[in-house]
């Protein structure tokens, strides 16, 4: 029974001999559930090369995706939230902070950086999802202003990255009063006529969306992202209707006019450097 029974030497392997895969080395397709290697993720700028599904992804591999050799100069590196309300829900709101910077490396869900495309300057906010949902708080809103304040005096351009489930409720008031803020701010770029170009990515939704992420010169969508204000379980619970296919997807936004244009993030920096020059111009 030979078969059935690894009797030559060296074959067999112990428990404590055993090598496991580094983590993140492998992925899985959200969409068609195939693995992916990340050497080949980061080849296909995180998208997957046997349907196209746009993985989600942070500021971290936006800024390579998008600047010239990812040189870059972060700029606001180190605001961080605080507690004003002394909120408390399952744990203390500085505790969650705490952990999610642990978790991340970020200090907020957002990261701001100027540096070039195609050897043109720019000046990039990008939002991230693994901090607290990106979800937007002071310190959003403070980066983003501080961000805008920064292409204004040296009359760079502005690129938004939204990713984000909306207001951060642990700052209650204080992330709401970051709508009109920012949105006060790109009222100013507009006047010093700075172009300002948002791109809405998965998942762009509640405050964001209704603020800063729709206020483009341009806006831009990555194909399939969700993008709304309420979530699509709650809409259909209050109108009591089955919702449309497709419904708050890029394609469903972009046919109803929100949208200019949807771009694959592997023609993104070529299409936005074409931008940049035309408005240049």
């Amino acid at each position: 029974m030979a078969w059935f029974k690894r009797e030559s030497k060296g074959i067999i392997t112990t428990t404590e001999e055993k090598k496991e895969a580094p983590d993140g080395i492998w992925n899985k397709c959200p969409n068609c559930k195939k693995p992916l290697h990340y050497s080949e993720q980061v080849e296909n700028q995180y998208v997957c090369h046997y349907c196209d599904y746009h993985l989600r992804i942070g500021s971290k591999e936006y800024f390579s995706v998008l600047f010239d050799n990812n040189e870059f100069t972060e700029l606001f590196p180190n605001l961080t939230s605080g507690d004003p309300l002394n909120f408390v829900d399952t744990k203390k709101y500085t505790a969650r902070l705490e952990e999610s910077m642990e978790k991340t490396g970020l200090k907020d869900a957002i990261r701001a950086a100027h540096g070039k495309i195609d050897g043109q300057d720019l000046v990039v906010a990008c939002m991230d999802f693994n901090f607290i949902g990106g979800s937007m708080g002071s310190v959003v809103g403070e980066k983003i202003a501080r961000s805008i304040d920064y292409s204004i005096k040296n009359k760079i351009p502005f690129l938004m990255i939204s990713k984000s489930g909306g207001a951060r409720m642990m700052e209650a008031a204080f992330s709401l009063m970051q709508m009109a803020k920012t949105s006060a701010k790109l009222a100013l770029l507009s006047l010093a006529k700075i172009p300002y170009i948002s791109l809405l990515t998965d998942p762009t939704t509640g405050g964001v969306t209704a603020s800063y992420a729709m206020l483009g010169d341009i806006n831009i969508a990555e194909p399939g992202a969700l993008i709304g204000f309420a979530g699509p379980r709650v809409i259909k619970e209050t109108i009591k209707k089955d919702l449309p296919k497709g419904f708050q997807t890029a394609e469903f936004v972009q046919e109803h006019g929100f949208l200019d244009f949807i771009v694959d993030r592997r023609e993104m920096k070529a299409k936005l450097a074409m931008f940049l020059k035309m408005m240049a111009n």
